[in-house]
């Protein structure tokens, strides 16, 4: 993982408006989510935090090789799941969804709580590093994820401790966030790219600051958000 050394705001804008013109697969996921939390933290030195991401990628590799299960993706999801949510003890924080803690990398690597992004973001961070095709969908009300690895798919819950979501599971969760009527259709398995998890992630932030009536503090989201994607409206990104 590259370094990002402590630095100005201006320094932090400028890589994401370079980020935003990237394509898809050179997008270091994790990486940019530390930037959008560090804009109004310039000073913050992010090298404890990258050093976490470093640390739980080796820590489930290590599982890997000890269980010699790192040819099957069962064995992989298992050794994620036991490093993040065991061992590191990351949960959905369903006591306080909408905190605003909850959509900061910052934040939530210090309390080990988060939202269904931001704890997909750092799944999909290290399941990518285990070499694994790796993916958020297109899901909308609650983040999941996909994981591939030889020649298997499981579509995964980072919310819920990286539960495996079969598809009657995405249908109930579907019509208990769209209604009763809402169906499954191609689209909710549809890969999002790294850009829309990262809008994703901003746009939890602006709706939790519209909602407490804080308008002057969703700004500054909305502005990180047009610096990745200054083409794009903001409002098109899909919450949790």
């Amino acid at each position: 993982m590259n370094s990002i050394p402590a630095t100005t705001r201006k320094d932090i804008e400028d890589e994401l408006r370079r980020v935003g013109s990237l394509p898809n697969g050179e997008i270091n996921l994790a990486r940019t989510a530390l930037l959008l939390a560090a804009r109004e933290r310039p000073a913050v030195d992010l090298s404890a935090y990258e050093n976490h991401l470093s640390e739980m990628t080796r820590e489930a590799g290590a599982r890997l090789v000890a269980e010699n299960s790192g040819e099957s993706l069962e064995g992989i999801i298992t050794a994620i799941n036991s490093v993040l949510y065991e061992q590191y003890g990351y949960r959905g924080d369903d006591e306080n969804y909408d905190d605003l803690s909850n959509a900061d990398l910052f934040s939530v690597i210090d309390r080990r709580r988060g939202l269904p992004v931001a704890l997909g973001i750092l799944y999909l961070h290290i399941a990518r590093r285990l070499y694994c095709e790796a993916d958020g969908l297109s899901f909308p009300g609650h983040f999941l994820i996909r994981v591939g690895y030889g020649g298997e798919r499981r579509v995964l819950d980072p919310f819920n401790e990286g539960r495996s979501c079969t598809p009657a599971d995405m249908r109930q969760l579907l019509k208990a966030l769209a209604g009763i009527d809402a169906e499954l259709t191609r689209e909710h398995y549809a890969a999002s790219s790294d850009l829309q998890i990262l809008l994703r992630l901003q746009n939890n932030l602006k709706l939790c600051l519209l909602r407490a009536q804080k308008a002057d503090e969703a700004l500054p989201v909305v502005e990180s958000m047009l610096l990745l994607a200054p083409k794009r409206p903001t409002s098109g990104a899909r919450p949790a």
